[in-house]
C-alpha cells in the first residue's frame, strides 16, 4: 500500500510528487488526462514551429517568488513579456484604433523560453515513470479504518487502489459535482467547493502564429484593448518567442462559453481573423490559429464554471485547506492556495501546504547550538530576524501587486486586493521560512493545541498590518496613478473595515499553519483545528 496517492498531474500534483521524491516517501500519481500538466497546455505551431501556451502564460517574479524559485532550478531559460511599442484601443468597428498611455500592460511578467509546457516536461522527468499512470478519472474516494480507497475509471474498467492518504489536486467544483465521498463530506465543505471558482475554466484562449512580426515592426506593442459591443476578443497581446522572430499574437474571447459552442469552427476563424483586422490591418489577416476551449475540457470545466463569475474570484477558503478524516484526506491545486490562487504561484504555494502536513521537515541534527531549548531560542532570533528584514520591503510589494492590477484594466477594491496580496506572499514566505528552520520542538509544551513557541513565532509580526495599512494609504494619498479612484486614492471607513476583516482572516489562516508546522515538528497531529 502507497503512503500516498496523489490525484491530478497539474502543477499542484508534479510539485507534491517532486517534494515527496526528494525526501524519499512512498506515492503514487494518477492523472485523468493522457497527459500530464492539466492547465498548462503547449502546442507547436506549423507555420513557424514555435511552441504556444494556450494555458498559463506567464509568470511574475517580483510576487510569486516559489514558481520563479522552481522555474530557476530547473534551469529553464525565461524572458521577459514584449511590451515595447503602442498599445491600441478599438472602440468602435468603423473607426482605426487610438494609441492608449500605457508603456507596460504585463506589469513585469516573464515567459518560459520554449513554452510553458516546458515546467511540466522538466517536472515529469524527475519522476519515476512507474509511479505515475496517466487515464484515470476519480470515481470514489472512501475511508477504511487507517487509509483511504480510491475507484477510478481506466480503459473502460475500474481500478481500486488503497493508500495511508490521498491528496485530490483537482478544481474543487469538479469534484463536488463528479466524485462520491463516503462518509459524506458536510454541507459547509461542498457549499465551500461549490462557491469556489475554477481559474481558466470559462475561458477560451487563441494564439495566431505568422511569419513576422509587422506590428512590431510598425512601432506597436502587440498589446490591445477592445471594447465595440461586437467584440470577440477583448485583450490581445505578444506571443512572440524571445528573439521575435517565431512570431504570434495572444488573444482571450469575450464570447461566453455557451455561446462559444454554437459556433461552427470555420465561423469562428473567421471572427478571430476579422477582430484581429480591425486591430492590425490585412497582415494579421493570414495566420495559422490555434485555440483552446477550456469550458470543453471536462477535466477543468464544472457545470457551474460555464457561468463566468461576475467578479474576480476569491481563493483559500480555509475550509478546503483543512485536512479530513483524521489527516488522511487533504484537498490541493491552485484554487485552495492561501496565495496566488488560481495562478502558478498558488498551485506552488497549496503543494508546499501538503507538503508540510505529510512530511515534516526533518529534525536538524547539526551544530549542538542548534539542538534542544537553546537551539529553539536562535531559531527564533533568526526567524524574527528574518521578519524584520522584510518589513520595509512591503510597501514595494503593495506597489507592484497594485501596479499589477493597474495594467490589467482593474478598476474596483485595488487597495484592498494588493494589500491582501502583499501580506498573503509575505505569509506563504513566513511558512517556508519557519518549516526549514532546524527547531527541536519535542520537549514543548502544549496547550490546548498551541505549542508554547507559537508566541514568539508570532511576536516578530505585531505590528506590521497597522504599518503597512499606514504606509499605504499613505502612499495612495500621493499617487496620481490612483486619482481616478476616489475609493483607492482616500479610502472611506466601510472600506477600510472591509480590508481589516480581509487581512485578519489572512493573518488567522497564517497563525494557524505556523502552529501546525511547530506541532508537526513535535510529532503531533497536523490537524489545525487543534490550534483553534
Amino acid at each position: 500500500m502507497p503512503d500516498t496517492i496523489i490525484v491530478g498531474g497539474g502543477l499542484c500534483g508534479l510539485a507534491l510528487a517532486q517534494s515527496l521524491q526528494e525526501r524519499g516517501r512512498d506515492f503514487t500519481l494518477y492523472e485523468a488526462r493522457e497527459r500530464m500538466g492539466g492547465r498548462i497546455f503547449s502546442e507547436r505551431c506549423r507555420r513557424n514551429n514555435l511552441a504556444v501556451d494556450l494555458g498559463p502564460t506567464w509568470f511574475w517574479p517580483d510576487t510569486q517568488p516559489r514558481v520563479t524559485r522552481m522555474i530557476s532550478g530547473l534551469g529553464l531559460d525565461t524572458f521577459a513579456q514584449h511590451d515595447q511599442g503602442d498599445t491600441l484601443r478599438l472602440n468602435t468597428t468603423d473607426e482605426k484604433p487610438e494609441v492608449m498611455a500605457l508603456t507596460e500592460v504585463h506589469g513585469g511578467a516573464r515567459r518560459v523560453v520554449g513554452g510553458m509546457g516546458r515546467l511540466v516536461t522538466a517536472m515529469t522527468a524527475q519522476l519515476p515513470v512507474d509511479r505515475l499512470h496517466l487515464g484515470h478519472t476519480l470515481l470514489s474516494v472512501e475511508e477504511d479504518d487507517d487509509h483511504v480507497i480510491l475507484s477510478f475509471r481506466h480503459n473502460a474498467g475500474a481500478v481500486q487502489v488503497h493508500a495511508r492518504h490521498a491528496v485530490l489536486a483537482l478544481p474543487p467544483r469538479l469534484l463536488e459535482e463528479h466524485v462520491r465521498f463516503d462518509p459524506p463530506l458536510n454541507a459547509s465543505l461542498r457549499e465551500a467547493m461549490r462557491a469556489t471558482h475554477t481559474w481558466m475554466a470559462d475561458q477560451a484562449k487563441v494564439v495566431v502564429a505568422y511569419d513576422q512580426a509587422f506590428w512590431r515592426e510598425s512601432g506597436q506593442s502587440g498589446n490591445a484593448f477592445v471594447t465595440h459591443e461586437q467584440v470577440v476578443l477583448p485583450e490581445i497581446f505578444d506571443a512572440c518567442d524571445a528573439t521575435g522572430e517565431q512570431a504570434a499574437l495572444g488573444a482571450f474571447f469575450s464570447l461566453p462559453p455557451a455561446f462559444r459552442v454554437t459556433i461552427p469552427p470555420a465561423t469562428m476563424a473567421l471572427l478571430i481573423s476579422s477582430q484581429l483586422v480591425q486591430v492590425f490591418d490585412l497582415p494579421a489577416e493570414d495566420g495559422e490559429q490555434h485555440v483552446h476551449d477550456w469550458a470543453q475540457e471536462a477535466y477543468t470545466c464544472s457545470t457551474l464554471d460555464r457561468t463566468p463569475p461576475s467578479t474576480h474570484p476569491e481563493y483559500g477558503n480555509p475550509n478546503l485547506r483543512l485536512p479530513l478524516w483524521e489527516n488522511k484526506l487533504f484537498f490541493g491545486g491552485s484554487e485552495t492556495a492561501g496565495y496566488g490562487g488560481g495562478y502558478l504561484e498558488g498551485a506552488l504555494e497549496s503543494a508546499a501546504r501538503i507538503q508540510r502536513a505529510l512530511v515534516p521537515d526533518p529534525i536538524s541534527r547539526g551544530p549542538e547550538a542548534l539542538n534542544g531549548p537553546a537551539g529553539n531560542t536562535a531559531c527564533i532570533t533568526l526567524f524574527g530576524t528574518w521578519v524584520t528584514a522584510q518589513q520595509p520591503d512591503l510597501l514595494a510589494t503593495y506597489r507592484r501587486h497594485l501596479n499589477q492590477y493597474l495594467a490589467r484594466q482593474h478598476k474596483e477594491q485595488l487597495t484592498q486586493r494588493a494589500l491582501l496580496d502583499t501580506l498573503e506572499q509575505f505569509y506563504s514566505e513566513a511558512l517556508r521560512q519557519l518549516s526549514e528552520l532546524p527547531f527541536d520542538t519535542r520537549g514543548t509544551g502544549v496547550h490546548k493545541g498551541r505549542s508554547a513557541l507559537t508566541p514568539e513565532v508570532h511576536a516578530p509580526f505585531a505590528t506590521v498590518h497597522q504599518t503597512l495599512i499606514r504606509e499605504v494609504l499613505a502612499f495612495n494619498h500621493s499617487s496620481c496613478a490612483l486619482s481616478n479612484f476616489p475609493e483607492e486614492h482616500a479610502p472611506g471607513k466601510e472600506y477600510l473595515s472591509t480590508i481589516a476583516r480581509d487581512l485578519a482572516a489572512a493573518w488567522r489562516e497564517f497563525a494557524l499553519s505556523s502552529n501546525a508546522i511547530l506541532l508537526a515538528k513535535a510529532g503531533y497531529g497536523t490537524d489545525r483545528q487543534r490550534a483553534g
